[in-house]
């Protein structure tokens, strides 16, 4: 055998080896693209986690249209703004906030721990029981001012990897803590003023597509938006420190107004004060004209 081996020329053998890794590579090959051309609207790979569902790039593509255009005439339809999210931010963006995470001692510590943001983990109760100014107290007076609760923060369901998932969680998650911090309320102004700080912060698409809301604004206030809230929100979400990377749930008792000066974040004009006075100049404009007739 081994006499009949070595009649066998050197370049035969070399043949014979290159022909059988050849065909074990033909082999993978049609096993990943038979795998690849398996996975359709109609027959989804297994769920990465809890209420993950796969998309194909079509869908994810129709989702991200759909989605977004939706939003911008129905701003208060969540599920749709949190679907523009998930949508836009796969693979590249939300690979970025993964990766300062990952780069800040603290976002590595959040990342490694996973905590949630709900009602339960955070004792509301304890919350409206903190000195005035701090910030667990800012965060749950907001809550209740504006009548909303840390619960209403869909899953996320459209990300593929399980950590990527989470960071979105995260920032979905945190995103009442920014309101508390910058005293930005929930009506379609504030929030595109938060949505364009957070875009000037996070680099999220959906917080720079939310933006073009600003159209839908009364003309006083668009006019207001690009004079002072989007120079406010570009001007401090590039400077601040990226606030995916707080451990908001260890800063409850700091005083609110030391923790704004640590991040880097001023507070804008009160813009409740600032409607407040617009109401009441309207009435009194009201009065002298009633009293003239």
């Amino acid at each position: 055998m081994e006499a009949t081996l070595s009649r066998i020329r050197p370049s035969r053998l070399q043949r014979l080896a290159g022909s059988a890794t050849c065909a074990a590579c033909a082999s993978c090959t049609s096993t990943s693209s038979s795998t690849t051309r398996r996975f359709s609207a109609l027959n989804r790979p297994e769920p990465n986690y809890p209420g993950h569902v796969p998309l194909t790039r079509v869908e994810r593509l129709g989702m991200a249209v759909g989605a977004s255009v939706m939003s911008f005439f129905d701003p208060y339809r969540h599920d749709l703004i949190a679907a523009t999210g998930e949508a836009t931010a796969t693979p590249y963006f939300i690979y970025r906030l993964r990766d300062a995470m990952l780069a800040d001692p603290t976002g590595r510590r959040i990342l490694r721990q996973r905590p949630r943001i709900t009602s339960e983990s955070l004792s509301l109760p304890k919350l409206r029981a903190l000195p005035a100014n701090t910030v667990g107290r800012a965060y749950v007076g907001w809550l209740d001012r504006e009548g909303v609760s840390p619960d209403t923060r869909a899953d996320v369901r459209y990300i593929d990897d399980p950590e990527c998932a989470y960071v979105m969680q995260r920032y979905r998650e945190c995103h009442d803590f920014y309101h508390a911090v910058t005293g930005l309320p929930i009506w379609r102004e504030g929030e595109v003023a938060l949505k364009a700080f957070e875009f000037a912060n996070t680099l999220i698409p959906m917080t720079g597509l939310s933006m073009f809301a600003a159209a839908t604004l009364k003309p006083q206030e668009r006019r207001r938006f690009f004079s002072v809230y989007l120079p406010w929100a570009v001007r401090n979400g590039a400077r601040s420190k990226e606030l995916i990377n707080v451990f908001w749930e260890e800063q409850l008792e700091r005083d609110v107004d030391d923790l704004r000066r640590e991040l880097g974040i001023e507070r804008p004009p009160d813009l409740r004060e600032i409607r407040k006075r617009e109401r009441e100049e309207k009435k009194r404009l009201k009065e002298i004209q009633t009293q003239g007739m």
